[in-house]
Order: C-alpha cells, then sequence, then structure tokens
C-alpha cells in the first residue's frame, strides 16, 4: 500500500504518534486548508477521514458560529496529535496573501508531526511558495486516489 519512499518519510511520524499518551479530548488530526476548499477537496478528505473512524478537527464543524476563529483554531492546534496541510492552487494563494491558513501553517511547521497532502497542485508549486512545506514528505492524489490517501493518513495515525 505504501512506496518505499512513503514508508521513510513517514515512519517516524507514526513512531513520535505511537510514543504519545493517550488524552480523552485529544484528537487524531488537524485538518488545515484554504477556505476556498472547505466544501470541496476539504470536506472529501474530512469525511474519508472520518468513515475510517479518524477524530478530525475541522473547521466548518469544529467553529462555532459567533466564536472567535483565531481563538478556535488556536484550541483545535492545541488537541490535535499530526497536522494535515491539504495543499491546493487555492491554499497556494492563500499563505502567500498571508490569511489564516498561513497563520495555521506557521504553527504546524513549528511542529514535527505534519504531513502536507498535494491535491491538484505539484511540490514544484508547493516549492515556490513554502520550501519549509515542501521539504516535508507527504502524499499526492496524483499519485494515489483520495480514498487511498485518507487509508493511509488513518493507519498513520490508529492508536
Amino acid at each position: 500500500m505504501y512506496t518505499p519512499a512513503e514508508v521513510r518519510a513517514l515512519t517516524p511520524i507514526r513512531e513520535t504518534v505511537e510514543k504519545r499518551p493517550p488524552q480523552a479530548d485529544r484528537l487524531d488530526v488537524f485538518l488545515c486548508h484554504a477556505w476556498d476548499d472547505r466544501q470541496g477537496a476539504a470536506k472529501e478528505l474530512h469525511d474519508l477521514l472520518v468513515s475510517l473512524s479518524v477524530t478530525v478537527w475541522f473547521s466548518e464543524k469544529d467553529v462555532i458560529l459567533g466564536s472567535p476563529l483565531l481563538r478556535e483554531i488556536d484550541r483545535g492546534l492545541a488537541k490535535t496529535r499530526v497536522g494535515i496541510v491539504l495543499v491546493t492552487p487555492a491554499f497556494l494563494d492563500r499563505i502567500q496573501s498571508g490569511g489564516i491558513a498561513d497563520k495555521e501553517l506557521s504553527t504546524l511547521l513549528a511542529r514535527d508531526l505534519l504531513v502536507p497532502i498535494v491535491h491538484n497542485t505539484t511540490y514544484e508549486a508547493l516549492r515556490d511558495v513554502s520550501p519549509m512545506l515542501a521539504s516535508r514528505s507527504g502524499l499526492s492524489t496524483a499519485e494515489n486516489p483520495m480514498a487511498d490517501v485518507a487509508a493511509k493518513l488513518a493507519e498513520l495515525v490508529a492508536p
């Protein structure tokens, strides 16, 4: 199911996840995405992960109407074990303009537990915008359908 490169890239993340003690309110993943993708690719990835019993912090369901968005994001980042960044053309545009996705990315880059998912773009395009994120090994929907990417992520974060 995994390529040798994926095994090399994701094994350190898996080992770190396995070493962390479980916490009652901890979620498996924080899904960082562009606002434009919230009802498309981000929702698809969220729904696939949830169907595989992965607990996901996803702004569309976890930010309550009227609550302070940045504070809710901060809480979400604090209570998740692994960060997933859904890299799309819209995401690349958003992080160049310094929006909320850029703030989430800055926080996630400080963690060792970050997996980029490249969708409808390339690592080369990502490298032009964020060399630090592009230096992280991840998964691509050009190589695997979104359902396979979700299955690999679910296996990665399984307790």
